[in-house]
């Protein structure tokens, strides 16, 4: 496919509609509902005089779109890599995988990790947010992953065959998949990240869990609830800025064939900066896919 595009809200659906218009083909994946469908009213939107339910909004969006033969996928997305000759993308949903000319980060903003204590302090210390990027550092260490769902097993069964052993902490939440035998799972509540001087460096050494247990651990990768925009751009090295993903005026990243558009972007969080932001996008991506 020429551009896929991830997020079905306004900067995903508008980033589609232009791209569609000029001529690409278009490729939308989503989990479904996003933040728009639980907004209660939308005001303050040029063209309606009166108030819209959220969800009609984003209804209306997305039909429109289907009429110009963008083409929907459901799934989960769990990664974003190049691929084997750096001429394209490839994302890797629960499922399958995906490969495209372009692609749009269009999935809303990341939700605010939980305040633990040391997870922020040990960034880049012990505490990741990509385990393809760090696997290969662990290798016969002991790392674990925070998370309950198909983000943290697929960030962990890229860990399997590098680390001595991978661990499963789900901060007090059941699994909401299958883990499979080879990887320690713990449901207890986190308390804190732990850490030691390590050649004079301070890194990661353990979890702490509410029942006061310590598990020695060397590394922490954070993959909670399902990867948002700023969680793929960091696994392909995209540059991302306080929590928000750095782009252009073209919502080019710095990862060719990689735009962003919407919250993700930071700034105004409304409708008509996600939408304008999309439309840009749509239109840039189309342009490069045509240019390759």
């Amino acid at each position: 496919m020429d551009i896929l595009i991830i997020g079905s809200g306004p900067a995903g659906i508008s980033a589609a509609l232009y791209a569609k218009r000029a001529g690409a083909d278009v490729t939308v994946i989503s989990r479904g509902s996003g933040a728009l469908a639980k907004a209660e009213r939308i005001e303050n939107y040029y063209g309606l005089a009166e108030p819209v339910i959220g969800a009609e909004l984003e209804a209306n969006g997305i039909a429109g779109a289907k009429r110009l033969g963008v083409k929907f996928v459901e799934g989960e997305v769990v990664g974003l890599t190049m691929n084997d000759d750096f001429t394209g993308l490839v994302v890797q949903t629960a499922k399958e995988k995906f490969e495209a000319g372009a692609v749009i980060l269009a999935a809303g903003s990341t939700r605010l990790a939980p305040k633990i204590p040391g997870l922020k302090e040990m960034e880049g210390k012990g505490v990741s947010y990509c385990a393809i990027c760090d696997a290969f550092f662990y290798r016969g260490k002991v790392a674990a992953v925070l998370g309950e769902g198909e983000y943290a097993l697929h960030e962990a069964e890229i860990l399997l065959p590098h680390a001595s052993k991978v661990m499963l902490f789900t901060n007090g939440k059941e699994p909401t998949v299958a883990i499979p035998d080879s990887i320690e799972v713990h449901k207890e509540k986190v308390s804190a990240v732990e850490a030691a001087t390590e050649n004079g460096t301070e890194r990661v050494s353990g979890v702490m869990t509410e029942d006061g247990t310590l598990t020695p651990v060397n590394g922490l990768f954070v993959a909670l609830g399902t990867a948002g925009s700023v969680d793929l751009a960091r696994k392909i090295g995209a540059a991302v800025d306080n929590n928000r993903i750095v782009t252009d005026a073209e919502m080019a990243t710095n990862v060719p064939g990689l735009y962003a558009a919407g919250d993700c972007n930071g700034g105004l969080l409304q409708v008509v900066k996600a939408a304008y932001e999309g439309a840009v996008a749509g239109l840039a991506a189309a342009k490069y896919v045509r240019k390759r």
